[in-house]
């Protein structure tokens, strides 16, 4: 009998993560600025008229620091079939070479700009740091849709401690790459969530001051990435779920008797994958449950960037992927 239960569970968590997705995706074409893959997209965030496309801004890289909205209501005429390009602008981020000077002369050097999320007009942006580095931090800025700007708190600064192995080490170029406001409050979750210990998200107030620490929220243990999030309502979200097959990656590979393995094994090889799942944020802790597989086509895509829109998503790669370049697909609900 026991075994038997097995089985079912078993096969109704299969079920649920090999179902079809119950979306049209469809390919928003970019301009060639945005499309470029040079702007590394590494997440989205929704306002009232625009969608907000995140630049990881790699200074050192000599990148620019952007930020790119795009239109809502010429998305919408392009799924429509009434327009052929979409409108956006450009929001320079002022005073991130600042902050950037500040992180690296404490030894904890800057590598670019992974989370976005606002309350009201100011934006939050997560910043990751080299795997040795013991910090990712927080940065804010006020976004001025007149002067196409965001311009940075460089007083602002508030570190991260990188959650580590047992033995002390950190995941390779891993941060807090997921974002969100939440009641009021902000909410990062890590890349990785599969250590044998503690699993945790941060939350912070809206009034987080330069010195406040973090709350820890537990977090269900969850195998391969959390590349982004977006908020559902009612203490509900949406993530990215991504397995990338790359060695350098070897630690979010579940061992072979792990039931997690079956979805990125391939004979005896890895294989990428990708999936939605919904987390819940209930009795000061977080649980989550799969939603749906990508379909296999959009698997390769190294997909950063979620954004809850109509009943459906925005999902944004960064560079990575068969297209060459930025791809932004929207999920629509059929």
């Amino acid at each position: 009998m026991k075994y038997l239960l097995l089985i079912l569970l078993l096969s109704s968590s299969c079920a649920v993560c090999a179902q079809k997705a119950p979306f049209t995706f469809r390919t928003i074409p970019l301009p060639p600025e945005i499309a470029d893959k040079n702007n590394q997209f590494s997440g989205l965030y929704l306002r009232p008229t625009e969608l907000l496309l995140l630049s990881e801004s790699r200074l050192q890289e000599r990148a620019e620091a952007k930020v790119y909205g795009i239109s809502l209501s010429s998305m919408d005429n392009q799924l429509a079939g009434k327009a052929q390009t979409v409108g956006y602008k450009k929001y320079s981020i002022r005073g991130l070479d600042q902050i950037k000077a500040r992180i690296d002369s404490a030894c904890q050097l800057y590598e670019g700009l992974e989370g976005l999320t606002m309350l009201g007009d100011d934006a939050y942006f997560t910043i990751e740091t080299t795997t040795a580095s013991t910090y990712c931090y927080l940065i804010k800025g006020r976004l001025s849709e007149e002067n196409a700007t965001i311009t940075l708190d460089t007083r602002y600064l508030v570190p991260l401690p990188k959650p580590a192995l047992t033995d002390g080490t950190h995941i390779h170029n891993a941060g807090f790459e997921a974002a969100t406001g939440y009641n009021q409050s902000l909410l990062f979750f890590f890349e990785y969530n599969y250590f044998t210990h503690d699993n945790v998200a941060y939350r912070l107030p809206a009034t987080v001051k330069q010195h406040d620490i973090p709350q820890v929220v537990p977090v269900a243990r969850l195998p391969f990435r959390v590349t982004d999030l977006t908020y559902e309502g009612q203490n509900r979200f949406t993530a990215i779920n991504y397995f990338y097959n790359g060695a350098d990656d070897s630690v979010y590979r579940p061992p072979s008797p792990d039931p997690n393995a079956r979805f990125i094994r391939s004979g005896n090889s890895y294989q990428n994958y990708c999936r939605l799942i919904s987390l819940r944020y209930k009795g000061d802790k977080v649980t989550w449950k799969p939603l749906f597989e990508l379909p296999r086509e959009y698997m390769t895509y190294n997909w950063e960037g979620l954004a809850a829109y109509r009943g459906g998503y925005f999902l944004i790669n960064d560079k990575y992927g068969p297209s060459g370049q930025s791809t932004l697909l929207y999920l629509q609900k059929r």
